[in-house]
């Protein structure tokens, strides 16, 4: 007996559909064409950064004839000049001052919003709901709104040209933002490791410290790392509340230091500028997975 060959049909569709090299050779290109994009997307984000950090080795005189990107004559100068400080007050007691203001909001904020957070979360108490409501609603009002009457309760209260009226709302959980946050994070923990350590013998205290805080350190870290950056660029709450140069904190030493001689200094402003962006650049560099984790991971699932 002679075998029939049986003859191959092939469809219109699989003579349209490409080739696994042809679809590799797509995939590839398309890659690429993304990757090209998002180097043109960091360069224009990351541009004005680099140009300010050369911009600090421009000596004072082409500010204003040199619009390039690289000095013609570069000179650590303006780094030099800065070190002295600005009204006799040296720059590391501006530095300092930024840096107390910075730690102490982000201690204030953590220990007092994770404590708001969890009372909101886990306690039951009359009128909860409410309460939330209203910090949230808090968040709604422009801080501009409450400046008159803040000034006048710490001026009666003899706080002026202290850190205390910078620092004391960060101890008493006024930052809405930060409990919100943590509030979404707490909720989302399983209530049954509450039940056990509860069974335990573990009261809220134990529950809050051993169980709750460990299991929110994404949040924990995030909130850190905004209230570090939001209170080390701060400006509007020290020049209100601070007179003495000496207490100064950075962004006010900026602005002062680029009219103490009555002349605009730009090389000098330039070059404080950078060193002032080193601490947040490290701070973030250093938190940010833990930042990153805290977008991507709502707490933990029950």
């Amino acid at each position: 007996m002679t075998a029939t060959a049986t003859p191959l049909i092939v469809s219109p569709e699989d003579e349209r559909r490409p080739s696994p090299g042809a679809r590799g050779r797509r995939r590839r290109a398309t890659t690429a064409v993304w990757a090209i994009v998002m180097v043109l997307i960091a360069a224009i984000v990351l541009y004005p950064l680099i140009w300010m950090v050369l911009a600090s080795f421009k000596p004072n005189e082409e500010f204003g004839s040199n619009q390039g990107f690289f000095p013609e004559n570069p000179t650590i100068d303006n780094y030099l000049s800065v070190l002295d400080g600005v009204g006799g007050v040296p720059l590391s007691t501006f530095f300092l001052n930024s840096l107390l203001l910075a730690v102490g909001s982000v201690i204030g904020t953590v220990i007092s919003s994770s404590m708001a957070a969890y009372a909101f979360a886990r306690l039951e108490f009359r009128g909860r709901p409410l309460y939330f409501t209203l910090m949230i609603g808090t968040l709604l009002l422009p801080f501009h709104v409450l400046i008159i009457p803040q000034y006048v309760l710490f001026r009666n209260l003899g706080m002026i040209d202290t850190f205390l009226p910078i620092l004391i709302g960060k101890f008493l959980a006024t930052e809405a933002f930060f409990v919100f946050l943590m509030v979404q994070f707490i909720r989302n923990l399983p209530r049954e490791l509450d039940e056990a350590a509860r069974i335990d013998g573990a009261g809220h205290p134990r529950i809050f410290l051993s169980i709750t805080l460990p299991l929110i350190k994404p949040a924990l870290i995030s909130s850190s790392i905004f209230a570090f950056i939001w209170s080390w660029n701060d400006f509007l709450a020290p020049l209100l509340y601070l007179n003495s140069p000496d207490k100064y904190p950075l962004p006010l030493a900026l602005r002062i230091f680029n009219d103490q001689t009555g002349t605009s200094d730009y090389g000098a402003t330039v070059a404080v500028s950078v060193l002032a962006l080193l601490p947040v650049l490290l701070f973030f560099i250093v938190f940010q997975r833990f930042l990153v984790e805290g977008v991507a991971t709502q707490g933990l699932k029950g």
